[in-house]
């Protein structure tokens, strides 16, 4: 019983990349051939390959790290998360105070009176 549902689970998602893979390759192939050759004069391309070329762009811009674990980016997450969580608030505050003039959004500083 659990080996159908999971078959016909793997046969779904099966279908469903499919079905999305197609779509893609299909918006690339009719982007490119519209913008392509007469923006730079490059040649119009067929469905196979506009399916290479998402394929291509997939490894070298998203590849399998966007599905698996988001690749480093979950490690630094985590990494710079725990740092904050280990801060003062008076650290917190002498941060958000760098990183504010650092950022070019600096306000004005409050004026002290001398009291």
């Amino acid at each position: 019983m659990r080996a159908n549902r999971v078959a016909r689970m793997l046969i779904f998602v099966l279908v469903v990349l499919i079905i999305v893979g197609a779509g893609f390759a299909t918006a690339v192939l009719h982007l490119w051939n519209w913008l392509m050759p007469a923006t730079f004069g490059l040649h119009p391309i067929t469905y196979w390959q506009a399916l290479g070329l998402l394929g291509l762009s997939w490894l070298l811009f998203g590849g399998p790290r966007t599905w698996f674990g988001g690749g480093h980016r979950h490690y630094w997450q985590h990494r710079i998360r725990a740092r904050w969580e280990s801060m003062t608030p008076e650290e917190r505050e002498r941060f958000r105070h760098g990183m504010s003039h650092r950022c070019g959004h600096a306000k004005t500083p409050p004026t002290e009176s001398k009291a």
